[in-house]
């Protein structure tokens, strides 16, 4: 294969390396690393593996070449999908790469919230070594027995429920595009969202961002529950309802690995807040799951190259 028979493809962000070299033999990486410069760079690319970057129609508008658009990952929230599919550029992602990772991270963050482990880690280093005794504080129900709601059930719900079942607890899902029967025989299907948060005594987010779930879970839902977590995408929840419904004790804790503003402002008030553990969307980070997302989004590449169409792509009826 000649150079010139090799596609221009722009990898905005850092990713693992396993991705790009496997398929080298096709393409001619530019690893920028920079997404203030993505605008100069797209209109020479055939192919673009991205993370987070944002593509707005005016963006795919000038990528003159562009045939696939890679998500290293799940969400699509920051790709004009139908933009692209004006143009015939396949949208695809990585669904499997990364769930049992993230899943993982649910988890963590459940059981960090009932356990305290933030606090108790802070008052041991505060010299208190007596908090132990504060059993207000650190005194928390196990998790065996209680009911998980999962709002939405894709790959990684489908995990976190996995992992929770095998801890003791009951799992319920709200999702309206999932039948009953396509749920494991261990997890309950709720009829609609409100039965859901009645149920549960936490929930866990695993939707995808659209205008449907945009502040699906506000003060009404948030009042219901013990706990939430949130792994998905940071405007699910109206932020401004899960402070007040924490400052006003109708819930306990909050595990959030995405918001609303990422970063946040220095201000943000969940910044403040003891109740509220934060992690800067991360849940997708491990070893193994960078290298299984590089490597699928790299695949997808290939077979777009190779004139298929990846198993994973969104936007097939419109091509």
């Amino acid at each position: 294969m000649t150079e010139s028979e090799k596609w221009q493809l722009l990898i905005p962000e850092q990713i693992a390396s396993e991705g790009p070299e496997s398929i080298s033999d096709i393409v001619l990486s530019v690893e920028t690393y920079d997404d203030e410069t993505i605008g100069d760079q797209l209109p020479d690319a055939d192919a673009i593996i991205l993370r987070g970057v944002e593509l707005d129609t005016d963006l795919i508008a000038d990528a003159e070449r562009l045939k696939v658009i890679s998500k290293h990952g799940v969400g699509l929230d920051s790709i004009d999908i139908d933009a692209a599919s004006d143009r015939g550029i396949v949208v695809c992602n990585t669904p499997q790469a990364n769930s049992r990772t993230v899943a993982e991270h649910a988890i963590t963050l459940i059981l960090t919230m009932r356990r305290n482990l933030l606090q108790a880690d802070r008052a041991v280093r505060g010299g208190n070594w007596d908090a132990r005794s504060d059993w207000d504080r650190f005194s928390r129900q196990t998790i065996t027995g209680d009911t998980l709601g999962l709002f939405g059930f894709g790959s990684i719900a489908r995990e976190a429920a996995d992992l929770a079942v095998g801890m003791g607890m009951r799992c319920i899902v709200y999702d309206p595009y999932v039948s009953e029967d396509k749920l494991p025989a261990d997890v309950e299907k709720a009829s609609e969202k409100r039965a859901l948060f009645e149920a549960a005594d936490t929930v866990s987010v695993h939707a995808p961002l659209t205008d449907e779930t945009r502040r699906a879970i506000g003060r009404d839902e948030l009042r219901e529950i013990d706990y939430i977590v949130n792994t998905a995408r940071g405007e699910i929840i109206d932020e401004s309802a899960l402070e007040r419904a924490l400052a006003e004790d109708e819930l306990i804790a909050a595990g959030l690995d995405v918001l609303h503003d990422e970063p946040p402002a220095p201000d943000d008030p969940l910044l403040q807040r003891d109740d509220v553990i934060l992690s800067p969307h991360m849940g997708t980070l491990s070893v193994e799951a960078t290298r299984r997302m590089s490597v699928g989004a790299a695949e997808n590449v290939r077979t777009v190259y190779d004139g298929g169409v990846p198993e994973s792509t969104v936007n097939k009826d419109a091509l």
